[in-house]
């Protein structure tokens, strides 16, 4: 009988099954998508990354501890292999990622930005933007080229280079906001924070016009011959600007490989006299980034590591608030999806009490061949749960398949930022949740129908009818 009607009223029944289902879709799509991402970045966590990793810095002399024969206090402690073996053997240590820095000069190409791509770019805030931009000098045989409000090129300039291990550059604190890092021991191709672009003159938002332009980098040496002033010679090199970062590994606005700044470093203390040389740290390393095996481990392995006698930091409290946070969305989105189940619920006993009005001669005539009121009832309630189900296995499979499209756009973003993708899993208990929530939530909404069906009088309903 429930099928019957569900037949003889199907544009309603199909309205009815389609809100159930968009709402069963959105929950779980919701649903799937928070737990997924919630895991992904519990896992990250868990077994170690960036935000699991600890800067290891040389630490200064202790000026307490002295040689009563010599009382100045004795150089700093370095970082050097023999303290890298020593972290990497800890045993909540998962890896040890060296930080080598190097002084170096910077020419910046005229024009420092492609003009073209800058065009196609947001324009800048007019705050950042020059009053006037005074025109390049031109002779009978150079026209003037266009000038680009807000772009300028810089004189040279020192700066630091930062080399990291690009095999394992997904493990440091370093983001890409447009283009990519570096390919792994490349000499030729590096990447620039937003500090090279504020010289520029360009935002955020302009990162991409300097990707493709080519810098001049060179580490100063000094050498001096007898007698004479001290003199400068930089050991040059055209390298590409393949990228552009956000980065917490260490201060400088280049980004390089490990072989880079080790060359660079290595010119610039190749100086002929001790006293001429550029000063830069003894130690062979700027700095470590240790990755603590579990995120439960990381205050061991800093205590561990000063223990050595050595500055750490690590962002335990960012942690934490990211934890908090990612379950604040998983319960706001969930949030969301209840609400619009329960709007379908509402539709669905909308639609049974209409049908109530309707089949009032048909509830009279089943009563007067001695249904009893809890058959009435049992017809309304399969009805609705016909309903839910229906609408709960489309909803869930289209809510599943909703969560698939996500996590590929998901994944084509994070392998463009050089990042692991999200592999999303076959949520069974989401799913049959989802599917048994939408049949129950239907039974309900249809409850109070069925009731006021099942207490119809016979005797009124034939009347009515």
């Amino acid at each position: 009988m429930a099928a019957t009607s569900i037949r003889r009223r199907f544009g309603r029944s199909v309205l009815t099954v389609a809100a159930v289902a968009l709402a069963a879709t959105l929950l779980t799509a919701l649903v799937t998508i928070a737990g997924t991402a919630r895991t992904k970045v519990l896992s990250e966590l868990s077994k170690g990354g960036p935000l699991s990793g600890i800067t290891v810095a040389a630490a200064e002399a202790d000026p307490t501890q002295v040689d009563t024969d010599d009382p100045r206090p004795g150089p700093p402690k370095d970082l050097d292999d023999s303290v890298r073996a020593k972290i990497t053997a800890m045993p909540d240590v998962r890896s040890v990622l060296p930080i080598v820095a190097a002084v170096i000069n910077v020419v910046v190409p005229e024009p420092p930005a492609n003009a073209e791509i800058l065009g196609r770019l947001p324009p800048l805030p007019s705050t950042l933007a020059p009053t006037t931009t005074a025109a390049p000098a031109t002779t009978a045989s150079t026209a003037p080229r266009p000038t680009v409000p807000g772009l300028r090129t810089p004189d040279p300039f020192p700066e630091t280079m930062v080399g990291i291990d690009l095999d394992k550059a997904s493990m440091m604190p370093i983001t890409i906001l447009t283009g990519r890092l570096p390919v792994p021991r490349s000499l030729t191709e590096v990447a620039v924070t937003q500090g090279y672009l504020t010289r520029m003159g360009l935002t955020k938002q302009q990162a991409a016009a300097v990707v493709g332009t080519e810098v001049q980098l060179g580490a100063p040496r000094v050498f001096t011959d007898s007698g004479q002033p001290r003199r400068f010679r930089s050991r040059w090199l055209r390298a590409t600007i393949v990228g552009v970062v956000a980065q917490e590994t260490a201060p400088g606005q280049f980004i390089v490989s490990l072989e880079q700044s080790r060359a660079a470093r290595a010119w610039t203390a190749s100086g002929l006299e001790v006293e001429g040389r550029v000063e830069i740290p003894t130690s062979p390393y700027s700095g470590l980034f240790v990755v603590a095996s579990e995120l439960e481990k990381v205050n061991q392995v800093r205590r561990d590591i000063t223990e050595l006698g050595y500055s750490t930091s690590a962002p335990e409290n960012l942690v934490a608030s990211v934890q908090r946070y990612l379950r604040v969305v998983e319960i706001v989105l969930g949030a969301i999806g209840a609400i619009a189940l329960v709007i379908a619920s509402l539709g669905i006993a909308n639609a049974l009490l209409a049908a109530v009005r309707e089949r009032r001669r048909e509830i009279g005539v089943l009563k007067a061949i001695g249904a009893r009121d809890r058959d009435v009832q049992r017809v309304f309630l399969f009805e609705a749960g016909v309903l839910g189900l229906v609408g709960g296995v489309i909803g869930t499979a289209g809510g599943f398949g909703t969560a698939l499209g996500v996590s590929a756009v998901v994944n084509r973003y994070l392998t463009a930022q050089g990042l692991v993708g999200v592999k999303l899993g076959l949520p069974l208990l989401v799913l049959i949740s989802a599917v048994f929530g939408s049949t129950l939530l239907a039974l309900l909404a249809g409850a109070m129908p069925a009731r006021r069906a099942a207490r119809l009088p016979a005797r009124e309903a034939m009347e009515a009818a």
